[in-house]
């Protein structure tokens, strides 16, 4: 059989090979690759590096080992370098992403969807967050100057501006959004370790300076010590909540009487009532935000591309990857199946905190969480600064170097995110129902839709212009996974943008949506 080389769709000769004698051999490696465990080559590009990553500190060359040299060599001397992450560094930035408060509202999930079908969700979600973000970092090995999930989206739509701009906007105020609910959920916790001793929106000031203060770090491998705290006591935290919780005679809320209805909190009395499956008359809307809940609480690929692109070694990241996922499956499940069985349908709240009836217990395992109350709202305050800094000062030695301007412009770029975040924050009086939606419309994109399309890319550069015509059966497969991932983010921006609408209405109707710059107790 005559071989021949064939160009790829983005104009680079790819290697010649023997399709038969390498097709079982390349596709071991590939699913081993796919999954952290192979050293095959990345692959092709889908495309030139973008014209404004190159030069600079990302050499000319469209090779990623060329670049990624390039970005190594530019960095030797300078006085703050990036490229510094190891994968356990990586493993804490992530564990502080992922273990957070979002833990504490798995109960409510499950009081909803019903214990088996909300662990079965669990397990799922957690999955397709795995295999998406490890298509994130094959995408961020074929590239290695991607600076962020903004330079990503740019390049899974053909290198269109407007591809950028749109995805800037989108990273931009879902960051912003995740800020604006810690200074929130920090006013929380102020107000209930003080009994309401000021008004919140004196704690909301406070608040937002300590988030500007610890978010002056620079580098990620500087913050991943406080990341590495912050998930620690995050999992102290809701062990400790969990235990008082076992441990308590009785939820808060609780009455005896099987026919009791509290109109002003929603709560039926009698023994907590734990089930299987959802009980009957759950509706679509309730049904829905608890699912988004466990979905929003996962995912997280929009900080990975700005992680990836600080480790010395990107291809460790899989490592870091899969730990974290395993953490996060362990300590959800159980975390959220043990509180719902103590609390029940009827005594749960969100966050669980406010299940515990004793209030020493209540602030004891609450105060635990100040470490992630702050962390995270700073690590999503870090990766908009470092984007917008980059795009400002990519080329000059204020990047790279202690300079007088540079350091101010960090600090002003912080502050700016801190001051809007502190400003939604207190604005919008019903702040969590528009997180919701805002997550709706940016986490369909961020969770699923580009990766489904930056797999299917990749694939199509590796096979050339037959690639569907030769795919294996477990080609096909993938494909198919892939393009029901794109699917499932189309959902999330349909169905989960309607719920979350809806909920804001419910919300209107029932006189829940407070006021504006209000100095009203919030706390548990």
């Amino acid at each position: 059989m005559a071989l021949e080389a064939r160009q790829s769709p983005t104009g680079f000769e790819e290697p010649i090979k023997d399709p038969i004698l390498d097709s079982e051999k390349d596709a071991e490696s590939g699913r081993k690759y796919r999954f952290g465990g192979s050293n095959k080559p990345p692959g092709a590009r889908i495309g030139p590096v973008l014209p404004h990553l190159r030069g600079a500190d990302y050499g000319t060359s469209d090779s990623e080992t060329d670049i990624l040299a390039s970005q190594l060599e530019a960095e030797e001397g300078n006085s703050i370098q990036y490229r510094t992450c190891s994968w356990p560094k990586t493993a804490a930035l992530l564990f502080s992403e992922y273990i957070c408060l979002a833990i504490m509202s798995f109960p409510y999930s499950y009081a909803v969807l019903g214990l088996v079908p909300g662990l079965i969700l669990t397990v799922v979600v957690a999955g397709l967050v795995l295999y998406t973000s490890l298509v994130v970092w094959e995408f961020c090995l074929r590239h290695p100057e991607v600076r962020d999930v903004c330079d990503v989206g740019q390049m899974l739509f053909w290198g269109k501006t407007w591809a950028w701009y749109a995805t800037a906007v989108m990273f931009v105020l879902n960051n912003t959004f995740i800020q604006g609910l810690h200074i929130l959920v920090s006013t929380k916790y102020l107000n209930t370790i003080t009994n309401h001793s000021q008004c919140t929106i004196v704690f909301a000031v406070i608040a937002t300076i300590i988030c500007w203060l610890c978010s002056l770090p620079r580098t990620f491998s500087a913050l991943a010590k406080l990341g590495t705290a912050s998930a620690f006591f995050t999992f102290v935290s809701v062990l400790l909540a969990t235990i008082f919780i076992a441990i308590e005679a009785r939820p808060a809320g609780y009455n005896p009487d099987p026919n009791y209805f509290d109109a002003t909190t929603g709560i039926h009395g009698g023994e907590p009532l734990v089930t299987a499956i959802p009980v009957k008359g759950t509706t679509f809307v309730a049904g829905m935000s608890a699912f988004l809940n466990i979905s929003y609480t996962f995912i997280g690929q929009i900080t990975i591309p700005s992680f990836i692109a600080e480790m010395r070694d990107p291809k460790d990241f899989p490592k870091a990857l899969w730990v974290v996922t395993i953490g996060e499956i362990i300590v959800f499940s159980i975390v959220g199946a043990v509180i719902y069985a103590y609390v029940g349908d009827q005594y749960y709240t969100a966050p669980a905190f406010g299940s515990l009836s004793n209030e020493v217990y209540k602030k004891v395992s609450f105060s635990f969480m100040i470490p992630t109350l702050i962390f995270l709202g700073v690590l999503y305050a870090s990766v908009s600064a470092r984007f917008i800094f980059f795009r400002i000062f990519e080329g000059t030695r204020h990047k790279s170097n202690h300079t007088v301007v540079g350091w101010a412009a960090w600090a002003g770029i912080l502050a700016l995110t801190w001051i809007g975040a502190f400003i939604i924050a207190e604005v919008i009086p019903f702040f969590s129902d528009l997180l919701s939606l805002m997550s709706s419309l940016f986490d369909s994109f961020f969770g699923f839709i580009f990766w489904g399309v930056a797999y299917i890319r990749m694939r199509r550069v590796d096979g050339g212009v037959t690639w569907l015509k030769e795919q294996s059966v477990y080609g096909y497969a993938m494909l198919a996974l892939n393009i029901f991932i794109i699917i499932i983010g189309l959902f999330f921006l349909s169905a989960g943008t309607y719920t979350s609408v809806q909920s804001i209405i419910d919300s209107y109707a029932a006189g829940a949506v407070g006021g504006v710059f209000t100095c009203a107790d919030n706390g548990l």
